[in-house]
């Protein structure tokens, strides 16, 4: 099965080859019981294990389980096992909760809220031949129908991405002088990047790479943190589902440090993709063209007298345009008076990731902030957007880059809602508050080695 994972998750050192028993190298800790030697595993041709002991009984052997939870993004199971993600993170755990909330008495019934990404939704307008407006009021009416709750759009929550990495990048650029790995200061919102930092360059990248939260992370805290207590739901009692373009971003929502251990619950419970709403649809024998259109929720999507907003820049969330385009790696540079002031990049694809690095680490990277994505044409062109029927994926990509760039842009700084809920739910823009709910942190991820991924 072909993996619609980002490339840099399955090139260079992450490689895509699973040894005969390498299934996954997540350690487990096994139980020892005192008192019994060792057993015999004896294995059937159905792939079962059982376990004889002395006296010649068998047991049959639970297979061990790896949630996404588990994932070291370690270059095995996550390249090429995708059925590791069905358990968690797919449409039909969002049918099995929206079933029970049916069922259930109504103090058990779970608030459903499903927040779409923009580019999820450019996707869709271009596969149902209407705009994004129409896409949008159709999906929101689709999935209402379906029993959830409300519909908010991540362009909403992308203006605090776009306004912290504004406020870190100052802050880096004022301490270069002490600090030499503050700039260039590297975009985070691609979390097949950032697995390939993790564990490919590790403690050497990690400080140059921005610490903001991405759109679906921020949305996450939001809903989970704010609008769930309006509600009078507690976090847990609270179901949160992402529709977004990148496979990639099931990982992300899988991250430890997107679990409250208060609640026992994630900040984003389930992401799907666009080609899983797709599948959705069809499932239930309806096309998005034949829905009636819903009012939008207004409350945490960007719109402005029923017209959708989104931001100046690219596909990707436009984090180059707002801190100051071959499409793949452009570079923008700020003078004054014939004197470079600063000087920008985008690298879009694991190739001009690889050059990006490299620089870097010989000090000839000229940057001091760089857009990094790991797909190539960025997040419009991610593994999760609907493929191309009938038609080049090339000329898809560009209906879809139409259609995305077709909606009117707004100004975070000027978005009324985003400075109150700055001040209500935050308390302010560099309270403590903003700093654990808009901000994260990562981690180097040690190699292992084994006999299956020594380079001969």
């Amino acid at each position: 099965m072909a993996s619609h994972f980002s490339g840099v998750l399955q090139l260079a050192d992450l490689d895509d080859y699973i040894g005969p028993s390498q299934d996954c190298v997540k350690p487990i800790k096994v139980e020892k019981k005192p008192g019994k030697t060792a057993a015999k595993i004896r294995i059937e041709d159905d792939g079962s294990y059982f376990q004889i002991n002395q006296d010649g009984g068998a047991q049959k052997l639970e297979k061990a389980k790896i949630t996404l939870n588990d994932c070291l993004a370690c270059s095995g199971c996550i390249t090429s096992a995708e059925s590791v993600l069905i358990t968690q993170q797919s449409h039909e755990e969002l049918y099995k909760v929206l079933s029970n909330n049916k069922t259930a008495a109504p103090n058990q019934q779970k608030l459903v809220i499903v927040s779409v990404s923009p580019q999820s939704r450019a996707s869709l307008a271009a596969r149902f031949k209407m705009t994004p407006l129409e896409a949008a009021r159709k999906l929101t009416a689709f999935l209402k129908n379906l029993g959830v709750h409300y519909v908010f759009d991540t362009t909403f929550s992308r203006n605090f991405s776009l306004l912290e990495s504004q406020r870190e990048f100052v802050r880096r650029f004022q301490r270069q002088t002490e600090d030499k790995k503050a700039l260039p200061m590297l975009a985070s919102a691609c979390p097949g990047w950032i697995c390939y930092a993790e564990k490919t360059h590790g403690s050497f990248v990690i400080p140059y790479i921005s610490t903001t939260k991405s759109p679906q992370q921020v949305m996450g805290s939001l809903i989970k943190g704010h609008f769930a207590k309006q509600q009078h739901f507690s976090p847990d009692q609270t179901y949160h589902v992402t529709v977004m373009p990148c496979y990639d971003k099931k990982l992300e929502a899988s991250r430890p440090d997107f679990f409250s251990e208060e609640y026992q619950t994630r900040e984003v419970d389930c992401v799907i993709t666009t080609g899983e709403v797709l599948r959705l649809l069809e499932q239930k024998g309806v096309s998005l063209s034949d829905v009636d259109s819903a009012p939008l929720d207004t409350m945490f999507s960007s719109v402005s007298e029923e017209e959708l907003l989104g931001h100046s820049g690219g596909g990707s969330g436009g984090y180059l345009e707002h801190i100051y385009k071959n499409k793949d790696f452009q570079e923008v540079t700020l003078e004054k008076d014939g004197t470079i002031l600063l000087q920008f990049a985008s690298a879009y694809g694991f190739r001009n990731i690889q050059n990006l690095m490299q620089k870097l680490k010989r000090g000839k990277s000229p940057y001091h902030y760089v857009e990094v994505m790991a797909c190539p044409s960025g997040c419009l062109n991610g593994g999760g957007q609907i493929r191309a029927e009938g038609e080049s994926s090339k000329d898809l990509l560009q209906q879809v880059e139409k259609l995305y760039e077709s909606v009117k842009t707004e100004i975070p700084e000027r978005n009324r809602t985003v400075k109150e809920l700055y001040e209500q739910w935050l308390g302010g823009t560099n309270s403590e508050k903003a700093g654990t709910m808009l901000h994260t942190v990562y981690h180097a991820v040690e190699k292992m080695n084994s006999g299956f991924n020594i380079k001969w």
